[in-house]
């Protein structure tokens, strides 16, 4: 598991420099640092048990009729046009596949399109001492996953918080 501080060091404050200062917030730091705990424990770049879930924040390819995953990011009217210049400055093609399969080697790439994903969530972050809110935001409106673990949630958000100094 890679320390949380190592995360915001090596990949997050990486990935906000790509993307534009408005995105970058206390509020989505805490948000990404929780998503990529709950996913992947910042250890596993491959779903286990051979799914289809890429990155530490475990993006499915999803489908041009789905919306999911990787192309939600890729066709959604907020976030297409901001996926397209990072995918020019981290040497991607703009292309679900191809931006799907660069998750699992480029993490600031993965950051980027999971704060992307963030970004297309039509109400406003949560606040970062609001638990319950974050976890709507990830697992009812963005990430939705499969088979959620509300138990680890809290204790993720906490930790996230702390990593940032915020503990309110």
């Amino acid at each position: 598991m890679m320390a949380l501080r190592s995360v915001l060091a090596e990949i997050l404050e990486p990935a906000a420099r790509l993307l534009p200062a408005r995105m970058d917030s206390t509020a989505a730091r805490v948000m990404l640092l929780a998503i990529g705990q709950q996913e992947s424990r910042f250890e596993f770049r491959r779903q286990l048990g051979n799914g289809p879930a890429r990155g530490l924040w475990q993006f499915e390819r999803g489908t041009r009729a789905s919306r999911g995953g990787v192309w939600g990011v890729f066709l959604h009217e907020q976030s297409r046009g901001y996926l397209e210049v990072l995918c020019r400055a981290r040497r991607v093609n703009f292309e679900p596949d191809a931006i799907w399969s660069a998750l699992e080697r480029d993490d600031i790439l993965a950051a980027c399109v999971a704060r992307l994903l963030l970004w297309t969530d039509p109400k406003p972050l949560p606040s970062i001492d609001d638990v319950a809110g974050a976890w709507d935001l990830y697992a009812v409106r963005t990430w939705r996953p499969g088979k959620p673990h509300p138990q680890t949630w809290a204790g993720y958000h906490l930790a996230s918080r702390g990593a940032l100094g915020v503990l309110a």
